[in-house]
């Protein structure tokens, strides 16, 4: 009995998680969260992909998937410092996720195009960010508008309040709202982990050193290898 009721808090405490993308974009997904592989091993894995999108689906659907396959590539491309080149995936992977809209609006389309804008907006000019930068939240709010319990789209409205530069940014907001996606979203894999650094990020910024620790520990629990957690980490 004492056996079965150890076995049954563990299985309560532990996450649980239910991927939302088709089984074959996951390896790419992987790819840019786990941190070990260069671009040009990527490349392989985000063509696959690709092929895998068009053999499985078309529409708007197929939309969504090469605007993910874009933005994962660019994701590999943008932390390798080659800013010019994660540009053009960001840019082809927006305009993807806006022909699936003009499709069919789904809270996913929209997801995609604010996630690609919120990575193209540091690669281009100020002018730019200032003319869209508000754009990142309202475009989340239209994925919510959709489906109120999409993980990521609460996970860039929150990012805007813990990321933003000090002037900006509002760190216990910031990161009770992070907090709340635990309680209020279905996540991912990757979007524990998104809010786990984020909690943690913010709590760096408030010198909450042991706080941050937790969160952080608890990130690379997920995905090891990740060298952005890793390094906040180390660096407390």
């Amino acid at each position: 009995m004492r056996k079965f009721a150890l076995l049954l808090l563990f299985n309560v405490c532990a996450i649980v998680w239910a991927e939302s993308i088709p089984e074959w974009l996951i390896p790419l997904r992987e790819a840019v969260y786990e941190q070990k592989l260069k671009s040009d091993e990527v490349r392989p894995i985000y063509q696959r992909a690709r092929r895998a999108a068009h053999d499985n689906l078309s529409g708007a659907p197929l939309n969504i998937a090469l605007s993910r396959c874009e933005y994962f590539m660019g994701r590999i491309l943008d932390f390798e410092k080659q800013g010019d080149r994660a540009l053009a995936y960001y840019e082809e992977g927006k305009k993807l996720a806006e022909r699936a809209i003009e499709i069919r609006p789904t809270a996913e389309a929209w997801v995609m195009v604010a996630e690609n804008l919120s990575h193209i907006i540091p690669l281009k000019s100020w002018t730019y960010a200032v003319a869209n930068g508000l754009d990142v939240e309202k475009y989340s709010n239209n994925a919510l508008a959709l489906n109120n319990r999409n993980a990521a789209a609460k996970i860039m409205i929150a990012a805007r309040w813990v990321y933003a530069p000090a002037l900006f940014r509002d760190l216990p907001k910031g990161i009770q709202m992070m907090h709340n996606v635990l309680n209020t979203s279905d996540l991912d894999k990757n979007d524990f982990f998104n809010v786990y650094v984020g909690i943690g990020y913010g709590n760096i910024q408030q010198k909450n050193n042991q706080e941050a620790r937790t969160w952080l520990l608890k990130a690379l629990e997920i995905y090891p290898t990740n060298k952005y957690a890793a390094e906040l980490l180390s660096g407390l």
